[in-house]
């Protein structure tokens, strides 16, 4: 019937036309070259890695590729300083700055490690990343635009001796990630979002007061806090609300490698991900509003197709309507004159289209092609957890990640931590509890490097610095 192959090319069209857009907008996207003269290099920049501070091979060769970038300065933040002191001095990296964190909190580790930078340009760094040479060079590139407030990079997996399912299934999320931010840039400018991996952003931008009181208490909707995650997303959206252009340099020579859960696990992280998704593309939605005038095709390409159903169901009914298209008539609308016909192109059409974005990956890795039918099944699963991750949007850790590896129990510690984070109910009575808990342990404060919180805290100058009054309730 006609009205089923009306709706059927309609929802066809809403599926698919921003693939055939993305196919010409990654494909065809050039790298920055740097300039002969740059205006920043090396020098220029600062990185900060905050770190759990667990010895591990992928540690130590994060902190010897970013040695060989030569950076200005390297500020590691982690609530294990001694473990990561020792690793320095084992790898001869006594020049990186090693700083104390009272908790393993990502955002509070960022802000310690942002107070202290004085270089233009910050680099952010997790503490599985692993750069060529060349990365720095190439990743300020794009900085000679004075409207750039922040650049990102394409990353790929580290590839272990002998690929398994859940290593497959990173490589490519990685390389569906790559794709998209490339597409969506190409095109209006706009990214889902810097990767936390590493990212390099303009220090004038993060050293603004706003910005650091935004930072360290953002809320969701119903008040809950994100303390604990979307780290990334919160530097985004306040980017492009702020009117900043982030570049994304896709020169090979900014590409760097990392390390993804190759176990089980690897599913909490894609829970995490997309509860992430959830909760930034809605803020930017209906709170933000700046993407709708800003980045017109992201808003389409990115944030509404946050509410598409999942592929089981979406394809599932293209595949209705195609069947009833057939009844008691001749199918409209450039529809092939049989349904055998019309199926047999769909199908090959939906293996097509699950699989193109990856091309260039199974060219470079053809052994990967016994891993295809886990694609597919992947993409269908991929579903269920995305409706899991809306049921549980409230919950705002950090699945596959190693969040419990240090479990502070010091009060004071605790305190000047939580204050500086997320504020308090009673700011004027937490104050007095903490000044009167660190009585004797301003020994231990500085080597946490927490003296100078304390100090603001018994003060109350904190209250201005972070936007706060003295009775916020957080």
């Amino acid at each position: 019937m006609q009205h089923y192959g009306l709706a059927f090319v309609v929802l066809w069209l809403w599926r698919y036309f921003r693939l055939f857009v993305h196919l010409i907008a990654a494909w065809t996207l050039k790298p920055i070259r740097p300039d002969r003269n740059p205006e920043y290099d090396a020098g220029d920049v600062m990185v900060v890695l905050p770190t759990f501070g667990k010895d591990n091979s992928d540690l130590r060769r994060c902190l010897r590729s970013i040695n060989t970038c030569q950076p200005r300065a390297v500020d590691i933040v982690s609530p294990e300083p001694e473990i990561v002191k020792s690793i320095c001095r084992d790898l001869d990296l006594d020049h990186f700055e090693v700083l104390g964190a009272p908790k393993p909190n990502k955002r509070l580790q960022m802000i310690q490690g942002i107070e202290h930078v004085k270089t233009p340009i910050i680099v952010f760094a997790d503490d599985d990343v692993f750069w060529p040479k060349t990365f720095l060079t190439h990743l300020l590139a794009p900085f000679e635009d004075s409207c750039v407030g922040a650049v990102g990079a394409f990353a790929s997996l580290a590839r272990p001796e002998r690929m398994n399912v859940w290593d497959f299934l990173g490589a490519t999320y990685l390389e569906r990630w790559n794709f998209g931010v490339a597409a969506t840039f190409h095109v209006d400018g706009g990214i889902a979002c810097l990767s936390g991996r590493t990212s390099a952003v303009r220090s004038s931008i993060l050293h603004d007061n706003g910005f650091n009181a935004h930072f360290a208490k953002e809320k969701w909707f119903f008040n809950i806090p994100l303390s604990k995650a979307d780290d990334d997303n919160c530097i985004t959206r306040w980017l492009v609300n702020h009117g900043w252009k982030i570049a994304i340099q896709n020169a090979p020579e900014a590409g760097f490698t990392t390390t993804l859960d190759s176990s089980p696990t690897f599913l909490g992280q894609c829970l995490r991900w997309d509860r992430t998704t959830w909760r930034s593309n809605t803020t930017s939605m209906f709170y933000d509003r700046y993407i709708w005038t800003a980045q017109p095709w992201c808003s389409y390409a990115l944030h509404l197709s946050t509410f598409n159903p999942p592929a089981a169901v979406m394809e599932g009914v293209l595949a209705y309507f195609l069947h009833h298209t057939y009844d008691n008539s001749q199918p409209t609308f450039f529809l092939p004159s049989t349904r055998e016909t019309a199926f047999t192109i769909f199908i090959t059409w939906i293996i097509i289209a699950r699989t193109i974005k990856l091309w260039p990956y199974f060219y470079q890795h053809p052994s990967d092609l016994k891993f295809l039918p886990v694609l597919f099944v992947f993409a269908y699963f991929h579903g269920l957890i995305r409706i899991w991750s809306f049921l549980t949007l409230f919950h705002s850790s950090w699945d596959g990640s190693h969040m419990s590896l240090a479990n502070p129990t010091d009060k004071a510690t605790n305190l000047a931590a939580d204050a500086q984070l997320t504020g308090s109910k009673s700011f004027t009575n937490m104050r007095a509890t903490l000044v009167e808990s660190a009585k004797g342990n301003t020994s231990m404060l500085r080597q946490s490097g927490y003296e100078r919180t304390l100090h603001r805290l018994s003060s109350g100058t904190d209250l201005k610095r972070l936007g706060m009054r003295a009775d916020s309730t957080g």
